[in-house]
């Protein structure tokens, strides 16, 4: 299912490259200073925390809390750069001795060099953390995204003949946005506008995607990120994925995607038996969709007798008379029954309709097609509101782009921060910092006793309340993979010693 046209699309139509490639890899040390440890020069001036955003707060960020170091190591794939104080493999230009992989990797940056003029500019690659640190700093853009690693360096595009630029490898990527469950958004949130009550349905599609990628495919570095606005984004990192070929990816985002029906087709019938992916989503969903969108709390589905009047129009009409005696049951005064119970009051009519629940026989004129279509109608309402809803076009390319993790949203200006999945619950969106916030933080922080407040710290961004987001993802999910990396570089070295007989 694709997603709407929106601000986080990753598709781009904003103007010609008025850059030069001696621009995005200057490496000017004064511009470099951010990541540096405990050595950041710049400070900031006396923080408005109720700005959200400004060409001044962004460039404070990149300035000091921007994770460079993290996102190089990350994006190198090199074990030997986790640790930041690890000097021993790194040339004096900051450029690692064992990674081949980063100076091939596309970025790309949305700028805008005068209010209102954005231009954007692909195919920029960097040696070294040090020239995309400079680079970023001294453009300051408002978009980075992603791209593949290229077989020769992206910013050499020009100078290669034509169609000798390919891509190798890429993370295998999803993008999910709240745009694409308008139709099924009760809460009155629409576009862009997000509340608690619909961002329930993120943490939903999280868990059966995180599930699926993990248990289906054996996937075990997914990573999570916040989009900053109204999404998120998922990056599955293991070497597999990276290396999966363009008809590969297609076939695992379609192995996901279910034809949810649309405003002009409302044809919506799953296969019978339920394929043992979506029997695990159903069980992981049906809860979620019970607690959150049946209740006036959530979606109210259940919770008026206009709701589930309308929700019982839904029903086959092969299931009529169920919907007749359950809207004349729920509609009497001495009803009291909650929105959770009608929902199994009405699964329960279902089964018994169809001859599924104790001595109940189905009515003779039902045919397989019918009861088929009749037990399965809990499952598709389930789904026609809470099942994932990928723009899946993003998976199916090795060379799409998608937002670089730990950038700010410029709309709301909040920072992607990464969501575990086991701890959806406790994330709440409108406490993700922004610009404004963190730049206070930054001065509180060091108006305060330095004595107390040093200790540990190596990055400002450990100032701030970035700190617990940032450290939890280099513990859970960036330490694994470049251990898993460290392991299959050393029995790759072993294997060569082998066949040369140098043991």
């Amino acid at each position: 299912m694709g997603a709407a046209s929106n601000d986080d699309s990753e598709e781009h139509e904003f103007g010609e490259d008025q850059s030069t490639d001696n621009d995005a890899t200057s490496s000017n040390h004064d511009d470099a200073s951010a990541q540096q440890p405990m050595t950041c020069s710049t400070k900031s001036s006396p923080a408005d925390s109720s700005v959200v955003f400004s060409p001044e707060l962004l460039g404070m960020y990149y300035a000091r809390l921007f994770p460079y170091q993290m996102l190089y190591s990350w994006l190198s794939y090199d074990p030997t750069t986790i640790n930041p104080h690890n000097n021993n493999n790194t040339t004096k230009n900051g450029t690692s001795n064992n990674t081949t992989t980063f100076p091939r990797r596309e970025f790309s940056m949305t700028i805008e060099p005068t209010p209102g003029n954005e231009v954007y500019i692909r195919y920029q690659s960097f040696l070294s953390q040090e020239e995309l640190t400079t680079a970023i700093q001294k453009r300051r853009p408002t978009k980075i995204d992603i791209g593949a690693v290229f077989n020769y360096p992206p910013k050499d595009n020009k100078s290669l003949p034509s169609g000798k630029l390919q891509t190798q490898e890429r993370e295998l990527v999803f993008d999910i946005d709240l745009t694409d469950y308008d139709g099924v958004r009760n809460c009155g949130c629409d576009g862009a506008k997000i509340c608690p009550k619909c961002w329930t349905f993120m943490g939903m599609a999280m868990e059966v995607m995180d599930e699926g990628l993990r248990n289906d495919f054996g996937f075990e570095h997914v990573a999570w990120f916040y989009s900053g606005r109204r999404g998120v984004h998922c990056w599955v990192c293991d070497d597999g994925a990276r290396k999966l070929t363009n008809e590969a990816r297609s076939a695992v985002a379609t192995y996901f995607e279910v034809n949810l029906g649309s405003d002009k087709n409302k044809n919506f019938n799953l296969s019978s038996p339920l394929h043992p992916m979506l029997s695990r989503a159903y069980d992981i969903l049906e809860p979620r969709f019970v607690e959150s969108v049946l209740p006036e709390e959530g979606h109210g589905l259940l919770s008026t007798r206009a709701s589930w009047t309308k929700l019982l129009m839904t029903l086959p009409k092969q299931a009529n008379s169920v919907a007749a005696k359950l809207e004349e049951k729920w509609g009497s005064k001495r009803d009291t029954t909650t929105p959770e119970e009608k929902w199994d009051e009405l699964k329960t009519a279902l089964l018994a309709f169809i001859g599924k629940s104790g001595n109940s026989k189905a009515p003779k004129n039902l045919s397989n097609a019918d009861r088929s279509r009749v037990e399965s109608w809990p499952v598709e309402t389930v789904f026609k509101y809470v099942y994932p809803r990928l723009d899946i076009n993003v998976s199916k390319m090795q060379n799409h782009l998608l937002k670089s993790p730990f950038c700010v949203h410029p709309k709301t200006g909040r920072v992607c921060v990464p969501i575990e999945v086991s701890n959806f619950a406790s994330f709440d969106p409108f406490q993700v910092p922004t610009l404004g916030q963190l730049m206070k933080e930054l001065d509180d922080f060091e108006a305060a006793d330095k004595s107390e407040n040093d200790t540990d710290v190596t990055f400002d961004w450990q100032k701030t309340s970035l700190k617990e987001p940032f450290e939890k993802f280099q513990k859970s999910f960036l330490v694994p993979l470049l251990n898993e990396e460290r392991r299959m570089q050393r029995e790759e070295r072993e294997k060569r010693a082998a066949v040369m007989g140098d043991f």
